[in-house]
């Protein structure tokens, strides 16, 4: 998995894939919002439209109510029957109900909405008309109603919708209730009561055109908060009912919000302290808003699965000629440069294709080149040898005449001609890696030495100290002698007192310096410069490379052999060679001043760490 996100092609899939998907995100949410905000602004529209509507439709139905409780209220015949009502005579008294009632019986038949109308007279007679036989609750004058109507002013009093007829025991079906007070119309005393109960049909009409949903409910609330009529099935929070009924509404105010989920509608009409209140719950409200984020969803499912082809098919456009150009990379790490990449595809990877086959055309020219001077060198290296003595016979002539010197006693001759023998075995013998020890070096430094404190008589001390424990490092061959060879040649020979040269190391947790030290002229820091700049140039042409030299023998350093006669190894190449070895921050650095001697510093790489306790010194310490 680590390996996968790490792929350009998963990142470019997964990056295009997220973008894509969180634009669509984006625009989805701005647009529900959008359209959610408008549905709700309409929707709020239509409400207080409706609402006003269904207000002026029950100003209407209660202005009917109220000419129809007035015209029977301001009947002069009635009345005077009314307040005569007190005879004794039988047969007049009968007369007189008789016309009263029918009197009502005109009122009822005028309309076809009356369930029955009702006049009490204050001495207690009760004249009623209906649908069928009245049976007149004996009560009525302890009846809530009853007392609200005796208290009242003239005004009429709505009871509003009931289940059943207030008064009419008989009379089971619901009823739409209202009364008033009977004045006289000459003398404005009050002289009776009039109750109406009118079927609800009407009244519940006008209050389903608030409905907003299939689960609204409509509530006709009294100014105290008490449902005066509803077409609900459900029990609706009372508290929300009542805290409506708390904050009465002005006439004909509409408000319309949302409490609890629940969109709230309410107004107040004109003849009626009432509040027509519609509950109508979010699940009826969001039918549109729920359809439209299945439409969403069904749209942005498509367009996911659209972008997720786009992304791969972006993505591998991307990948494929790059993992194309990773395969033909591989193939030129294992050495196969005939292979020429072939690629249709974006202009910036064409130009990258071209450039990598130009490359891969210019390395494998350079690689026949260099194989090419290589045999020629190794030829002409071959021609040099033959021409030379055989190494075997020489060896053995050297060992011959320090077996003659050593039967002569001339112990000193002998030990040079056999210093001069390790010496020319060593450095003609090259075997295919050309890496050696740290000991191995000393071991061939001590040989040279022995020639060279032979030749200057005294005038050379030398004092070598390395610890045993480094002697296992692995360097490039012919390392040391050069820099010494370049140290008693430049610094010491031409000295005419006696000269001092020192070789030692010091470590670090990784890094090991050996240090060659001598007390020479120095030189000055034009001259250092110069020639520290050398050490940093890259090889010239004519330089072999680390595998050549590995191949190639060097021409043996004898006594007072130029550093590069013979192509022999010089201070640049010894750079060269260790930092092809070790790599860039390991090789030479030198430090001199004039009088004070030359210092060559060699630092190489720690291949394990060094003992807690160092080992004894390493000391060759000759003509001290």
């Amino acid at each position: 998995m680590r390996r996968g996100l790490h792929s350009i092609h998963n990142r470019l899939f997964f990056l295009f894939l997220i973008c894509m998907l969180s634009l669509l995100l984006v625009v989805s949410g701005l647009y529900y919002k959008r359209w959610t905000d408008q549905f709700h602004q309409k929707f709020s529209d239509i409400a207080q439209k409706n609402v006003y509507q269904t207000v002026e439709l029950f100003d209407l139905l209660l202005q009917g109510y109220n000419t129809l409780s007035k015209s029977i209220a301001g009947n002069l015949d009635m009345q005077r029957l009314i307040v005569d009502d007190s005879h004794k005579d039988p047969a007049l008294k009968a007369i007189n109900e008789r016309t009263i009632v029918n009197i009502l019986g005109g009122f009822y038949n005028s309309r076809e909405d009356i369930v029955g109308i009702h006049v009490i007279s204050n001495t207690g007679a009760v004249y009623s008309y209906g649908s069928m036989m009245s049976v007149i609750d004996p009560n009525f004058a302890a009846a809530s109603w009853y007392k609200e109507i005796e208290a009242s002013t003239g005004e009429l009093v709505w009871f509003g919708v009931k289940e059943r007829s207030m008064i009419d025991q008989n009379e089971k079906r619901s009823v739409f209730a209202f009364g008033r007070h009977l004045y006289d119309f000459h003398t404005h005393q009050p002289i009776g009561v009039l109750f109406v109960e009118m079927t609800p049909k009407q009244v519940l009409s006008a209050l389903s055109n608030l409905s907003l949903g299939s689960h609204s409910e409509v509530y006709m609330l009294s100014k105290e908060g008490k449902v005066m009529g509803s077409n609900g099935t459900s029990e609706t929070d009372s508290k929300l009912l009542k805290s409506l009924g708390d904050h009465p509404l002005q006439e004909h105010e509409v408000l319309v919000t949302e409490q609890s989920g629940i969109l709230v509608v309410a107004s107040r009409p004109a003849l009626a302290d009432w509040q027509f209140v519609s509950l109508t719950p979010s699940k009826d409200l969001n039918v549109e808003l729920d359809q439209m984020k299945h439409y969403l969803l069904l749209v942005g499912s498509i367009l996911v699965v659209v972008a997720t082809v786009m992304a791969t098919l972006v993505s591998k456009s991307f990948a494929s000629p790059m993992k194309r150009l990773i395969h033909q990379m591989k193939q030129v790490e294992r050495g196969n440069f005939h292979g020429v990449l072939n690629v249709n595809s974006y202009e910036e990877i064409n130009i990258l294709v071209a450039s990598f086959n130009q490359m891969v055309g210019r390395m494998e020219e350079l690689i026949g080149r260099i194989r090419a001077v290589s045999e020629s060198e190794k030829n002409a290296q071959l021609l040099a040898l033959q021409s030379q003595v055989n190494p075997h016979f020489l060896y053995n002539t050297l060992d011959m005449i320090y077996w003659m010197l050593d039967e002569q006693e001339n112990d000193r001759l002998g030990r040079v001609v056999l210093s001069l023998s390790h010496m020319f075995r060593y450095s003609s013998h090259w075997e295919e890696d050309s890496v050696v020890t740290l000991g191995e070096e000393l071991e061939q430094i001590g040989h040279y030495l022995t020639i060279i404190e032979t030749r200057l008589d005294g005038r050379l001390r030398t004092d070598i100290r390395i610890a045993e424990n480094w002697h296992s490092i692995r360097l490039p061959k012919m390392t040391l002698q050069p820099l010494i060879e370049n140290a008693v040649k430049h610094g010491l020979e031409p000295m005419h007192e006696a000269g001092v040269l020192r070789v030692y190391g010091e470590s670090t947790d990784s890094l090991l310096r050996l240090y060659i030290e001598d007390n020479g002229p120095g030189m000055d820091e034009e001259a250092l410069e110069r020639l520290n700049s050398s050490l940093r140039e890259s090889l010239p042409n004519g330089e072999r490379t680390t595998q050549e030299y590995n191949t190639v023998p060097s021409a043996a350093h004898i006594e007072g052999a130029a550093v590069k006669t013979r192509q022999g190894i010089g201070l640049h190449n010894v750079h060269q060679r260790l930092l092809l070895m070790f790599g860039e921050p390991y090789g030479l650095a030198i430090r001199s001043r004039i009088g004070q001697g030359t210092t060559i510093t060699i630092t190489i790489p720690l291949v394990k760490r060094m003992e807690a306790e160092r080992g004894s010194l390493h000391e060759y310490s000759g003509g001290r």
